[in-house]
């Protein structure tokens, strides 16, 4: 038993510490550049980011639970339907977000403060970046669904995967093409949309037995599609508690000035 949990403990752990050390690559990377507001903006543009992991955070945690226990009673049908189900709806809930850019970019900026040079360019971020999310909430299906099934392995090569993907990108495209925060944001685009095929690409390695399972009406259950948002409906609200309490002190550091916001961001 212990084997077991280790088996699945220890690939989390490499995933979770990889993303840290990511985000320090693009702070040394920002940093090194001739001002702090690029920083700044990251920081500021990150925050709605931040938002959207936290309503579309369920896509692992709770996909990861209903899909354990279709694992559990080798129910294959429901193991297909629930990956069908959650990729569904992150590519759909990412085209959304993609369509709602604007109303989301005029209401998140109104409540964030900073100087108009750093707003600009974390606009700038955001409509880049916000290009990402079928994506970004694709891998967070794609993982919950892996670790559901205890393949924690998979989740571990598309995190290291993506992280090691950005940072590349990122180096590229700002000391390759001379770019700013923009080129961080364009980083993250490139690195979510390998990390997405990649992950489609073991999913049909090791799982694509599983099709000949599908049933279109399992996976139009709308009993159990209510009951995934109910059940994480819980976990949605307190992600988003978390978020606005990190987000609150980032917007109070945009309003003193833009050093403040950049050592604030380092910090977080």
């Amino acid at each position: 038993m212990n084997r077991q949990i280790l088996r699945l403990a220890i690939p989390n752990m490499i995933s979770n510490i990889t993303v840290p050390l990511a985000g320090m690559v693009d702070i040394a990377i920002l940093g090194h550049l001739e001002s702090e507001v690029y920083l700044g903006a990251v920081a500021i543009g990150t925050i709605i980011f931040n938002y959207i992991y936290a309503v579309f955070g369920f896509l692992r945690m709770g996909t990861s639970g209903f899909t354990a226990q279709a694992y559990g009673e080798e129910n294959k049908t429901e193991q297909i339907a629930l990956f069908g189900r959650a990729l569904f709806i992150a590519i759909a809930g990412g085209f959304v977000l993609i369509l709602l850019q604007y109303p989301i970019d005029i209401l998140g900026f109104y409540f964030i403060g900073g100087s108009e040079e750093v707003k600009t360019l974390a606009k700038e971020y955001f409509r880049i970046r916000i290009y990402a999310t079928p994506a970004m909430l694709g891998i967070l299906a794609l993982s919950g669904w892996f670790t559901g099934m205890q393949n924690a392995k998979y989740p571990m090569i598309i995190a290291l995967s993506v992280n090691i993907i950005s940072v590349l990108a990122n180096i590229f495209f700002v000391f390759g093409m001379g770019m700013t925060s923009n080129g961080v944001a364009w980083g993250g685009l490139t690195a979510m949309y390998v990390g997405l095929f990649l992950g489609i690409a073991l999913f049909r390695k090791k799982y694509s037995g599983l099709l000949k399972y599908w049933s279109t009406k399992t996976f139009m259950n709308w009993q159990n599609v209510i009951r995934f948002f109910r059940v994480n409906s819980d976990i949605i609200i307190r992600t988003i508690c978390l978020i606005s309490t990190f987000a609150f002190f980032t917007s109070k550091s945009a309003v003193m000035d833009d050093t403040m916001l950049a050592v604030i961001h380092h910090m977080g």
